[in-house]
Formats: C-alpha cells, structure tokens, sequence
C-alpha cells in the first residue's frame, strides 16, 4: 500500500477553512487523514505585523476598520513557507504541493515557489487563481488525493482542476477598501459606484472583476444567490461556502436560502482577516465549486 503521508498539502489562510473538530463542516473532513497545513498571512496593524489566525481574527480586522484604523496585508515571508516545508518532510512528508491565493492578489504564490527551491524535498507551487474557499475547496481536495496515496503531479492536478471550476463572487459596503489596496482598478471602482448602484464583484482568472450591477442591496444578495444556484446547477458534485465580515445573520440567511435550493449544507465561514482588510466590513461571498465524479487513479511509480 503507498504511504499516505508521502505527499503533503499546504496551502495559506486565505482559504478561509473551519476547523476541522467542529461538526458543523464534518463532512468536509470526513476521511482526511492529513488537511492542509495552513500558512498565515499577515495583516499590518499600527501594532505592528499580525498572523492572521493567530495574532488577529477576522472580527479584530472589522472592528479596527469600523474605528477609523486603515489596514494593509502582507504575504508570509519566504522563511515561514520554508519552515512549513520542513515541519512536513520532518512528519514523513517526501513531497509537498502547496496551494495558495491568486497570484494576481497576492505575492504569496511566488514565496512558495521560492521557499520550494531551497526544499529538502519536491515542492509543487500551485496558483489557484482565485481565493477564500473557492482557494479551501481545491486544497481540502488535493489533500484527499494525497491521503489516497496519489503522486505529486495527481495531487495538484487536481488542486488546479477543483480551483479552475470555482465561481466566487462577493459584495461589499464600500469599494474604496479594494481601490486603495490596489486589488481593483479606480475606473471599476468608479462604474461600480456610480448612478448609486451596489455592484457584484467576482474573482475572474485571478483577477477582482466586476461582474454586475444592481439598484438595491436586497437585489444584489439575490442575484449573489441566483449565480451560486446556476453555477452548482451545472456542477456533477458541487461544494458551496458562503463568507462574511461582521455579517454572521446575513450570510447564515443566505446559507439557508442555498441549502433550500440545492439541498447541500453550504460550509459558512468569516472571511479570513487578510482578505476583511481588503473587502470591508460587510461583505457577502459565495463560493462555488465542482468536485465533479473525480477517480483517485493511483499511479505507478512513487509519489513524486
């Protein structure tokens, strides 16, 4: 039998992933020996640099905003993915696929390619071109694969495949957090808020896109729902997470709405506190993905 701890998963907190000894998401754990290790970002603070998940929570992140304080986000530095490296082969690990936020958000893709260089072992840097848990989904699935024993090329294969299905889309309050950390242009930011409208954004091949405008905020959360449904309509096995910032009634209507309509438990999560710097206090995300009929076609050969 292969060594199901032969190739590791890593990935970053803005995977927004629940903890896995909580039942009310049982069952995204079920059967998974080994989850994603999970890297922090950090978010910076005027007390210095946090970890998120660690030195800052996403309702720390709220209430600073909500005071006046303005917050910038940092990537983990090369160092910190080293060490994560290094806790996995010290484990048994003999290969690692690490799966991370949208290279076009974020300069946490390119740390890991970097730290992978220095690695004891292979490293497989992967851009999920996307992130919350549209970026949970593809590692929880990836790690599935590991746990089954597949090979390094296989596990992220299949992190690319699940984060290439993804719809995310989101609303927020305000688009000036976006605007001044530079995750959305000035001109979209302009449309978005012009004639009093509230905009639906998405993240589009890595990209924080506008995807639709609408008169009333009532409308958007609508149509928020109406594009989840449509897109977990077409999936073979869909996966549905639905986010917040200080918002927790708001996304838990509209995770009921979903379970109604799709007859899945959606997973409900805040945002992480990375991406809370970046949307505002607020904001609504939908986050949909398919798992499809996926084999774990275990390859000869090893695991890398």
């Amino acid at each position: 039998m292969p060594d199901t701890a032969a190739v590791r998963v890593v990935t970053d907190s803005t995977a927004c992933l629940p903890a896995p000894d909580g039942a009310a998401h049982a069952d995204l754990w079920d059967g998974l020996g080994h989850g994603p290790l999970v890297v922090p970002l950090h978010v910076v603070t005027q007390d210095g640099t946090l970890r998120e998940g660690v030195d800052v929570s996403p309702q720390d992140v709220a209430a600073r905003i909500a005071g006046g304080e303005r917050l910038t986000t940092s990537q983990p530095a090369t160092a910190e993915l080293s060490d994560a490296y290094r806790e996995l082969v010290a484990d048994g690990a003999r290969s690692v696929v690490s799966v991370h936020l949208s290279g076009e958000l974020s300069g946490t893709f390119a740390a890991a390619e970097r730290a992978g260089h220095r690695a004891m072992i292979p490293v497989r840097a992967v851009d999920s071109r996307t992130a919350a848990m549209a970026l949970g989904f593809a590692a929880v699935e990836a790690a599935r694969c590991a746990a089954a024993g597949c090979d390094t090329e296989h596990v992220a294969r299949r992190a690319r495949e699940v984060a290439g299905s993804a719809e995310a889309v989101f609303l927020v309050d305000s688009l000036e957090h976006l605007r001044r950390g530079g995750r959305l242009s000035a001109p979209a930011a302009a449309l978005g808020t012009a004639l009093g409208v509230r905009p639906i954004l998405g993240v589009r091949d890595g990209h924080v896109e506008l995807v639709q405008r609408v008169r009333t905020r009532r409308a958007a959360v609508s149509r928020l729902v109406t594009i989840a449904v449509e897109r977990a309509r077409r999936a073979t096995r869909p996966a549905v997470a639905v986010h917040h910032l200080g918002a927790p009634e708001r996304a838990a209507e509209v995770a009921d709405v979903l379970a109604d309509r799709l007859g899945l438990q959606p997973v409900v999560t805040p945002v992480s506190a990375v991406l809370g710097a970046h949307v505002g206090p607020g904001a609504l995300a939908v986050m949909v993905v398919d798992r499809g009929g996926h084999v774990h076609d275990l390859e000869p050969g090893g695991p890398w």
